[in-house]
């Protein structure tokens, strides 16, 4: 299955950060792809902007070498290095800002997003600048990156530094989680079938686990790392949109607001977490555990967390949902568990067990969706029931293999030049994400809690196993 490209208008992508890890690592190599698929004009500017001393020339020759591995021919590259421009600046100062805005001034009219790829700590900076250097009209848009403030109260000054000089219409706030093809596939599985829609709430679900696990350490994000945890890393955001995504109501249209407005009524809905429903970890390894990897020996940072919690609405009153994110665990998968409740009379007796149907939805690796049915076991010899899987891989029922793909920044870039925010979050919706957050982070650092040790390796703390044990229930095995 071939999918459908269509081009977008010439528009100027100005990276701040452009020899950055980001840049290099995810956004140019987004933007060569959509050039290489004939979705990126020859008009289109990309520049990078950082305060490195390169030129227009020596630029490019550092984006071809961070594109020198990735598919395409000599031809192909020299062309996409053709729109490719550099300048010189200073984001926290003056300089190189007034060289930027003669720059931009031939492109008026056009679409002119702004890429902060910087820390947090200069968005507002940069948003005065672009605004006082006249880059800020109707045309303008700004991509920010999480994290989106490391609490309630900075992520109310991120967004009001925004605001300050943007509209609400003009922020793209990314989390790529909501560019994943099996994320959108959320949606148009829930609410494309009537198959599913019927049996989506708490009369027939059981419960609800959604995992996302690693197995890479903190790497060399040590330092941030320990200072924000699984839980601001990870949960508030990444999570916490699959849990929106799976649970909200059907908006009204496939549209910006609508499907933000729908899962800013879950986040608000959700119930404080309790202390005995929550399960912090640290993994441990032999010859660098999480510790000795973030250079303080006394961490409570938690590498791993499992929490339960409930969403206090008529659809899904009394069904527990089970999330959990962890490092150094024994495969690397993010799978979304909806598991149906059991029948309520077995016909077949006590013999033949206990079965229920589950619905799979992977997300990484081998994205697709499995639907776990109960059939008879071949043979003669009684009714022997048994779990068989309906498997749906993207690879082998659309013929899209990974690598053939879009990557999640490839369409949420283009998003932000389509104008299009279905896919990025809302400051209401950050800030209802913290406001659920931060009494969960201010109720074990007042307990003064301690991350419960795990092996590198394995599938986290044994408490977290207790967690469901205790509600009569078992995680879903981690599997590549």
């Amino acid at each position: 299955m071939v999918s459908r490209v269509i081009p977008v208008d010439p528009f100027d992508l100005v990276i701040f950060g452009g020899t950055g890890d980001l840049a290099r690592g995810k956004i140019l190599p987004a933007l060569y792809r959509r050039w290489r698929a004939g979705q990126i004009p020859p008009g289109a500017r990309v520049i990078g902007a950082a305060r490195a001393a390169h030129d227009d020339e020596s630029y490019r020759v550092l984006v071809g070498q961070v594109l020198a591995a990735a598919d395409g021919g000599p031809d192909e590259l020299a062309g996409f290095l053709r729109i490719v421009a550099y300048q010189r600046i200073d984001v926290a100062a003056d300089a190189g800002w007034e060289a930027l805005a003669a720059r931009l001034a031939d492109g008026a009219g056009r679409v002119t997003a702004y890429y902060f790829s910087v820390a947090p700590g200069l968005f507002g900076s940069l948003a005065a600048r672009l605004q006082a250097h006249g880059l800020a009209g109707e045309g303008a848009r700004v991509v920010v990156e999480k994290p989106f403030g490391n609490d309630l109260a900075s992520a109310r000054r991120l967004n009001r530094d925004l605001a300050a000089h943007f509209e609400e219409s003009q922020i793209y706030r990314i989390d790529h989680y909501l560019g994943k093809e099996t994320v959108q596939n959320l949606m148009a599985v829930r609410f494309g079938n009537m198959l599913f829609e019927p049996l989506w709430n708490s009369q027939y679900v059981d419960h609800i686990q959604i995992t996302v696990a690693e197995t890479v350490g903190v790497g060399g994000r040590g330092a941030y790392y320990d200072g924000a945890g699984a839980m601001r890393d990870m949960v508030q955001n990444h999570l916490m949109q699959l849990l929106c995504l799976i649970a909200m109501e059907p908006p009204a249209r496939f549209a910006p607001d609508e499907l933000r407005d729908e899962k800013l009524k879950v986040i608000r809905a959700l119930d404080p977490v309790k202390p005995h429903h929550i399960v912090r970890g640290q993994y441990e390894q032999e010859s660098c555990g999480y510790r000795a990897a973030v250079g303080n020996p006394r961490s409570r940072t938690e590498s791993y967390i499992a929490l339960r919690t409930h969403i206090s609405n008529w659809r899904w009153a009394g069904t527990p949902f089970y999330l959990r994110t962890g490092k150094r665990l024994v495969a690397r998968s993010s799978v979304i568990n909806v598991m149906f409740k059991d029948a309520p009379h077995s016909i077949f007796g006590a013999e033949a067990g206990r079965h229920a149907n589950v619905l799979s939805i992977r997300l990484q690796p081998n994205e697709g969706i499995t639907l776990k049915v109960t059939i008879k076991e071949p043979g003669p010899g009684g009714m022997r029931l048994v779990d068989v899987p309906l498997d749906m891989s993207f690879a082998e029922a659309l013929g899209a293999e990974e690598h053939d793909r879009p990557d999640a920044y490839e369409r949420l870039i283009m998003d932000v030049i389509r104008g299009n925010q279905t896919l990025f979050m809302r400051g209401d919706e950050v800030e209802a994400a913290w406001a659920w957050t931060d009494p969960i982070i201010a109720g074990w650092e007042a307990r003064g809690d301690v991350p419960k040790p795990y092996d590198s390796g394995s599938t986290g703390p044994g408490d977290a196993e207790l967690l469901m044990q205790r509600d009569g229930r078992r995680w879903q095995g981690i599997k590549p």
